[in-house]
């Protein structure tokens, strides 16, 4: 038989749905998780589903949740977290995990179940052009019109979701299409790219790195796998360098190493933005260098910083897009991390002190010292939960003045222990606690969570409660949106509008989701709260009752407002 015949016969004998061809390529790439909530539109898939043993199917309460669950999947894995939605509303509602997906640069792959072919261009009931809706924030969008073709537009939507920059993809999926058979080889599991570095480059680098006398490297951006954290960390011992990390980055050296040198994000130590203002070298791999890491590009001159700035970075047209380099790189992060840590390492450096001197500063700056505060004392239950809490815990959070706290105080064990947004986003950090808890049931999860944020996708403890999953939501309770009242007194002192809440009995709220649940109104409620729940399995919840004067770890509304007065005379 001809090789030609053997291919007709495999595809001959896998005539399948499209539904089932769909499923049997998300097993081939190995996805064992798919988040979504279900939907008519894709019940030919869902049906593929019920027999498919390697894949499990997270039914979910909103499809805002299921797709941040796939954001974070993507995050902790390095591999495309899935979400399933429905059409119209389904895919509305899902955009927001796919705006996270795509600004923080996280591999992840949306299908929605689209109206059938015959009623394309009508407005059909729930009918949206999927390539218009998402253009703009997903890496590639397309519509499967041919189930034969299915294996090929899987195989592109894995190889483009974590190629070069990661990111997000869309793929619309017709009822109908799903429901036709078709004859068609399987394709083969994804495998992603990376560039390597020009080996040029990297010697006028290491040029200029014998050269500076003041380095900082900093690190961000995704793609990072746990070999490439390995090999750019031993570039950083090897050279005694210090390392700072980009917004939400923490967890890519763990702060309680020596070269940690801390985060540049929303409030960054002084002292760091010090050191980043009068470094001769910043070598930046992996960050964007945007808005949040440059203190609104105000730290580095624009377009050329007065520092000599490296940049490398996964995506080529992030280069040179806002800050112009002296020497810029495209590679992929890993194969930049791996080639870095091949380089002779600078002897003696004359910087070694300013190592130790700026994680010293660090460790100052996030030393959680009391106050005497009233009532709960934030900084003493950042002090309880590093004591009590696991080294390799993963914290999760959305948005909102309350991650000060966290940002500031916690301490990152190590890479993939943080899921937080790059994008800002509210409502992130419960579903992501719910993806790594599903990832790693045997970790510790925690979740930091304000009131409106907890609020906007508080109902997947419904969720967390039903595949007994077993972690641990802290909600700051300060009856405010605290990060819009803070703007508001600033620029608005006294006209509050828009910014209070009156929020549900959180205690009760999750008792009647099924969760344990305990209520602090003090630092020692809340060290008792923390005792019993570390006790308990499950789903656990501690609501902290804060001041809404405590508006972030420098400062109180009332002295915001007093200094807003002051200023307009």
């Amino acid at each position: 038989m001809s090789q030609a015949d053997t291919n007709s016969s495999r595809e001959t004998s896998n005539s399948r749905t499209g539904g089932q061809i769909l499923v049997d390529q998300l097993r081939i790439h190995g996805t064992d998780l798919i988040f979504g909530v279900p939907g008519e539109s894709y019940l030919a898939a869902l049906d593929a589903l019920h027999d498919e043993a390697a894949i499990r199917f997270i039914i979910c309460r909103h499809e805002g949740g299921a797709a941040m669950m796939a954001e974070a999947y993507g995050k902790l894995t390095g591999r495309p977290g899935v979400a399933f939605v429905t059409r119209g509303p389904g895919a509305t509602n899902a955009s927001s995990g796919v705006h996270v997906a795509h600004q923080d640069s996280t591999p992840m792959i949306l299908l929605i179940g689209q109206v059938a072919r015959g009623m394309i261009e009508r407005e059909a009931f729930q009918e949206i052009d999927y390539r218009r809706m998402f253009g703009q924030m997903a890496k590639w969008v397309a519509q499967i019109d041919n189930a034969s073709r299915i294996p090929e537009f899987l195989h592109r939507a894995y190889m483009t979701a974590t190629s070069g920059r990661p990111g997000p993809v869309v793929l619309a999926l017709p009822e109908d299409m799903l429901t036709d058979v078709a004859a068609v080889a399987d394709g083969r599991p994804y495998a992603p790219v990376e560039a390597a570095p020009d080996p040029g480059a990297l010697d006028q680098l290491h040029e200029m790195l014998r050269a500076s006398k003041r380095p900082l490297l900093l690190l961000g951006g995704g793609g990072w796998m746990g070999e490439g954290i390995d090999a750019i960390r031993h570039f950083a011992e090897a050279n005694d360098l210090p390392v700072a990390t980009a917004f939400r980055r923490q967890d890519y050296l763990d702060n309680r190493h020596r070269c940690y040198a801390g985060d540049i994000g929303i409030g960054p130590n002084p002292k760091l933005s010090n050191r980043l203002h009068h470094t001769d070298l910043l070598i930046v791999i992996g960050a964007r260098l945007g808005e949040m890491t440059t203190g609104g590009y105000s730290l580095l001159g624009l377009p050329r910083p007065h520092q000599t700035l490296v940049h490398i970075h996964n995506d080529p047209e992030e280069l040179g897009r806002v800050y112009q380099a002296d020497l810029a790189i495209n590679s992929g992060l890993n194969a930049a991390a791996h080639a870095l840590s091949r380089l002779d390492p600078i002897s003696f450096p004359s910087w070694g002190d300013e190592t130790e001197i700026a994680h010293l500063d660090f460790m100052a700056y996030v030393e959680p010292e009391s106050i005497g505060q009233v009532g709960v004392e934030m900084r003493a239950v950042m002090a309880i939960l590093r004591d009590k809490l696991p080294k390799d815990t993963i914290v999760t959070n959305g948005a909102g003045n309350y991650s000060g706290w966290l940002n500031r105080y916690w301490l990152h064990g190590g890479f993939r222990s943080q899921l937080a947004p790059t994008s800002g986003s509210m409502g992130y950090g419960f579903p992501a606690a719910i993806a790594a808890s599903l990832v790693h049931p045997d970790r510790q999860i925690l979740c930091f969570a304000g009131d409106g944020c907890f609020l906007m996708t508080g109902q997947e403890l419904a969720t967390a409660v039903q595949y007994q999953l077993n972690l641990l939501i802290v909600v700051i309770n300060n009856g405010i949106y605290g990060t819009i009242r803070m703007h508001q007194e600033r620029e608005y002192p006294t006209r509050v509008f828009g910014t209070s809440l009156q929020n549900p009995d959180f205690v009760a709220l999750a008792r009647a989701y099924g969760a344990e649940a305990w209520r602090a109104e003090s630092t020692e409620q809340f060290a008792v709260a923390l005792e019993k729940a570390l006790a308990t399995r499950g789903a656990r919840l501690i609501e902290i009752i804060l001041d809404p004067e405590i508006i972030t770890t420098k400062t109180t509304l009332n002295a915001i407002r007093e200094q807003a007065i002051a200023a307009r005379g």
